[in-house]
């Protein structure tokens, strides 16, 4: 099993025009990288090696790869037009997607309890979703949907009726039959020249070409997660989802979360 992240996006939304900030793979929170948590959770659970996508000061991120002795454990793609749409990075992966590897697909820019990933990592479906119950309203949340058991639908604007509406935190697992499909439907984009797409649209058009229950999904609905796009969800991941990933590592781990009803709103903001 390997490990694919997106990492060469500019972080236009949470920088603006300023190019003097770092990736958002870089960011820290309690003395360590995002870069540092994702390598040290998918270590920890057998992930046999992270390939990387990147583009945005490129150098900044192989020097903290450098910094944590990772260089035997991370392989790079660069993607040299990483300020096009995030349907380009995908596809620079496509050969990856293709070797016959289990895949985790990862967004950089997540700041997670531990738990969260390690469902993933370990979950019986050969592919597979992570779902938040605790949904944020408005357009930018990525939508899950489940009708009888199944995920039928997703992405940014559904429409339908369905038992459950959820949140996909940015973390999926394929089976190598998925993966390559979904380097297929990046081919699709990329040579209609549809490039102002989100990389979710090729894994959408998979989902829906595939038989129900093709596709599961894993409930960690109450785990502390936050994606960081924008100014605001950076003050909130360090005031608020930090403190509660310390709160849960210290306290000894996932029994510790609550994912009842009442469960606090963790996720993004």
């Amino acid at each position: 099993m390997i490990a694919l992240l997106l990492a060469a996006g500019v972080g236009k939304r949470l920088y603006g025009d300023d190019l003097t900030q770092p990736p958002k793979a870089l960011l820290r929170f309690g003395g360590k990288t995002l870069l540092q948590r994702h390598i040290e959770v998918l270590r920890g659970n057998g992930v046999d090696r992270l390939v990387m996508v990147v583009g945005y000061r490129k150098a900044d991120i192989m020097a903290e790869v450098r910094r944590i002795g990772a260089e035997d454990y991370v392989q790079t793609i660069y993607n040299p037009r990483y300020r096009g749409g995030p349907i380009i990075s995908l596809w620079a992966a496509r050969k990856i997607m293709r070797q016959g590897d289990d895949v985790i697909f990862m967004d950089a820019d997540v700041l997670y309890q531990p738990t969260l990933l390690e469902r993933l990592i370990h979950s019986p479906h050969e592919s597979c979703f992570l779902l938040d119950r605790e949904i944020e309203l408005g357009e930018d949340p990525v939508r899950m949907c489940i009708r009888d058991g199944h995920l039928v639908d997703f992405g940014k604007k559904i429409e339908g009726d369905f038992d459950v509406v959820g949140e996909w935190p940015g973390f999926m697992r394929m089976a190598p039959r998925i993966a390559a499909r979904v380097a297929d439907a990046t081919d699709d984009f990329i040579e209609r020249g549809t490039l102002e797409v989100t990389y979710e649209e090729a894994m959408r058009a998979v989902l829906l070409s595939e038989p129900p229950g093709t596709f599961g999904y894993e409930d960690i609905t109450g785990i502390p997660w936050i994606e960081i796009d924008f100014p605001s969800d950076l003050l909130r991941a360090n005031k608020i989802i930090l403190p509660r990933i310390s709160e849960v590592s210290e306290s000894g781990g996932e029994d510790d979360v609550d994912s009842g009803p009442m469960a606090e709103r963790v996720s993004r903001a």
